[in-house]
């Protein structure tokens, strides 16, 4: 049985008309951790070759200090895993897991500016994906990582009782 990919049903990833050059990355399900809790993102390859995704930081990411909290990064570098393998790698981001995702942060995440994961993939296996990264405001490294993403095979029918 062949992989499941990002079905059209379930994902959105069309051109973007209010930001031309980028795509959606989005679930269609609203209620799922990836539109609920980061809200609307856009995704580019750029010119040097590497992935980038971008959200735009709301109220609802800033922590107690008044900047991005760090749950909200780590989460934008695990979402930018996936998408980093779907625009630069085997075009097929699902089904997988993040195996390992080690991260440095660097500095604060400013609320003002758009926080951008910028990505390579340093090699890609049949069921393995390694890649390498920083999440950026302009020229600001606000975080710098590795992870590692297993593809999943599809599974076979349920187990018999």
């Amino acid at each position: 049985m062949a992989p499941r990919t990002l079905d059209s049903d379930v994902f959105e990833h069309a051109p973007d008309p209010a930001n031309p050059g980028w795509r959606h990355w989005n679930l269609k399900d609203e209620t799922l951790f990836n539109s609920a809790v980061m809200g609307k993102l856009i995704t580019r390859v750029d010119d040097d070759g590497r992935s980038r995704l971008r959200m735009i930081p709301e109220r609802r990411h800033q922590n107690l200090q008044g900047i991005i909290h760090g749950a909200v990064t780590l989460a934008l570098i695990d979402i930018s895993m996936f998408t980093t393998m779907h625009t630069i790698g085997s075009g097929n981001a699902g089904p997988s897991v993040t195996l390992e995702l080690s991260t440095q942060f660097v500095c604060a995440g400013d609320m003002t500016r758009p926080l951008d994961a910028v990505n390579e993939i340093v090699r890609e296996t049949g069921s393995m994906v390694f890649i390498r990264g920083q999440c950026v405001q302009d020229d600001d490294i606000v975080a710098s990582y590795s992870g590692i993403v297993r593809k999943m095979r599809a599974r076979a029918s349920a187990r018999p009782a």
